[in-house]
């Protein structure tokens, strides 16, 4: 079924509209039938605790009965623990910290004197990112608001270019008959913020009266699933009542957040749509826990992923090979038919290429909002090796939106108390060792340190040169201070401006180009929607055209009207 070139669709299967009741009625909508649909869901703050995965106490029939119709992905691994920088690499195809995109978030950093200096990343002016592509090759791009990946106008908005609409009520019902579509639908509601305190106080955070708010709209009332009293704590958590009670919202979050896959799912059902739409599934990062989303460790990067194909080849299978998510672009392009860009550092893991595996993952983690650190990471599905280099700094700090988690607070009510176990007292250590080595077969929570363990030189010293020839061969912006950074990326530490299209009329055919190099350009005709720009238009001598322009990180141009 699949190839370098795109996939040919084959025959329908199974869907799970039986788990919502019925499918949702629409009209039916005419497949592409060379260039396949993608439907890619997004969960936030997800480790693979599914029962798919062997969660022993997860209740998630939906993802469950998915992964019986996918391939499961056993070694899926984000580049970073936390959303942004993570989405960013995601989306370029592209290690974060090449192109500014490292720090959580570049829209909170602040000078030493407590001034105020957000900025966007800065990629390389010929990357684009992937939805993009697909947009300009032709297809529907659509996403349901959530565009943090640090490269627009601000941290909430991306550059108006990637998407056909940003803001997507219905993921795909916008396109056009028969255009082929790339939906990314994003369920947050496994994020953090769910699992804080139902009586939370306002003034615990700037946000808390918005969190409020939504811990009511989505868990105040709900009726539990999971037992707190029965079920597991990792062995990188206190085994506490608060703690327990943690994981079990967390768990209950899961299973009240999956049914939107199911709605998604009989949607495609319902519009004929199944039988031309491959399905992904995965997670910006790991779990929301403490020592596990923001870490380089395993429980902030492992995510899972099920990849569900048209056909049903491979359903129920399990797939070994490492997955990074800077492969994501390169794959998805290459499915469209599109060839990759040179920008992309990841390798094609869907559609058939023989290129060999990936051997490592490199994943990084830079300053979370207040709290400044700069560590690499390097793992090849067993050994993982985590170079701190601001190994002065304690791993626990405190962290104004991770300190009104319960279970944050618990961790520091036992170690202030002297109750904390020693294997966990490791984290508020006043500094944290400069070299960190893990056997994740023997060891799977990361909790022994073997870095110094003479028995383990072979593995310290191939997975510190795996990291070194990464280091060389890749920009790596946190080598410099963040405001360093800033001026070299923005100039003067001003956010650049693009420079407005212009218009070259041959007859009937209207060209568009800005001298800002690298920019992408939209247009309307007639106030209408817009339209990304890839190559002449031909239009009717009397309609009226509008165009902006805008380079990642920079600002968006002014509309322009473009005359004759």
């Amino acid at each position: 079924m699949k190839n370098d070139k795109g996939l040919t669709m084959l025959k329908p299967f199974i869907l799970l509209a039986s788990l919502i009741g019925c499918a949702l009625a629409a009209q039916p909508v005419a497949a592409e039938e060379t260039r396949p649909n993608i439907l890619f869901i997004m969960f936030d703050d997800l480790s693979p605790n599914l029962g798919a995965y062997g969660h022993r106490d997860a209740q998630t029939p939906v993802l469950d009965q998915l992964a019986n119709q996918s391939v499961v992905y056993e070694n899926a691994f984000t580049t970073a623990g936390v959303c942004a920088p993570s989405r960013a690499a995601l989306m370029m195809g592209m290690h974060q910290q090449s192109f500014g995109a490292q720090h959580m978030s570049t829209n909170g950093f602040r000078l030493p004197d407590g001034t105020a200096m957000p900025y966007m990343a800065m990629p390389p002016a010929d990357a684009k990112a992937f939805p993009e592509l697909l947009r300009a090759a032709g297809y529907y791009t659509s996403n349901n608001g959530k565009t943090d990946y640090q490269l627009g106008q601000n941290f909430l908005t991306g550059p108006f270019t990637i998407w056909d609409e940003s803001n997507a009520e219905q993921p795909w019902r916008g396109r056009d008959e028969g255009q082929p579509f790339f939906a990314f639908v994003n369920i947050d509601t496994v994020h953090e913020r769910y699992l804080f305190p139902l009586d939370l106080p306002e003034d615990a955070h700037p946000f808390a009266g918005r969190i409020l708010q939504g811990l009511n709209q989505v868990v105040a009332g709900r009726e539990p699933v999971h037992d707190p009293t029965t079920i597991a704590v990792p062995p990188f958590l206190p085994d506490t009542p608060t703690v327990r009670a943690d994981i079990a919202r967390l768990l209950d979050n899961l299973h009240y957040a999956e049914r939107r896959v199911a709605e998604l799912l009989a949607q495609l059902e319902a519009d004929g749509l199944a039988d031309s739409t491959i399905v992904i599934i995965t997670s910006d990062h790991g779990d929301p826990l403490p020592r596990a989303k923001r870490s380089l460790y395993n429980s902030g990067l492992q995510v899972p992923l099920l990849i569900r194909w048209p056909d049903g080849e491979g359903a129920g299978t399990r797939e070994g090979q490492l997955v990074s998510f800077v492969d994501f672009a390169p794959s998805i392009l290459a499915l469209a038919g599109i060839e990759q860009q040179p920008s992309m550092i990841g390798r094609d893991f869907l559609s058939g290429s023989s290129s060999p595996e990936r051997g490592y993952f490199f994943a990084a983690m830079d300053r979370h909002d207040e709290l400044p650190d700069y560590s690499r990471a390097v793992g090849d599905g067993r050994w993982k090796y985590i170079r701190n280099y601001r190994s002065s700094l304690p791993f626990f700090r405190r962290h104004s939106f991770r300190g009104m988690l319960s279970s944050m607070d618990e961790l520091w009510r036992l170690h202030d108390s002297g109750d904390l176990p020693e294997h966990l007292e490791q984290y508020f250590a006043p500094d944290r060792p400069a070299e960190e080595l893990y056997d994740t077969w023997r060891d799977p929570h990361e909790l022994t340190n073997l870095a110094n363990d003479a028995r383990y030189t072979l593995p310290l010293r191939r997975m510190r040169a795996a990291l070194d020839r990464f280091g060389a061969s890749h920009q790596d912006w946190s080598r410099q201070s963040e405001s360093a950074m800033i001026e070299a990326l923005w100039n003067r530490s001003e956010q650049p401006v693009t420079a407005a299209p212009i218009g070259n009329w041959s007859g009937d055919t209207l060209e568009l180009s800005s001298s800002t190099g690298g920019a992408s350009i939209g247009y309307r005709i007639n106030g209408g929607r817009w339209n990304l720009y890839s190559g002449p238009i031909e239009t009717d001598l009397a309609a009226s055209i509008e165009a902006r322009a805008v380079r990642y990180g920079f600002l968006a141009s002014e509309i322009t009207e473009i005359s004759r």
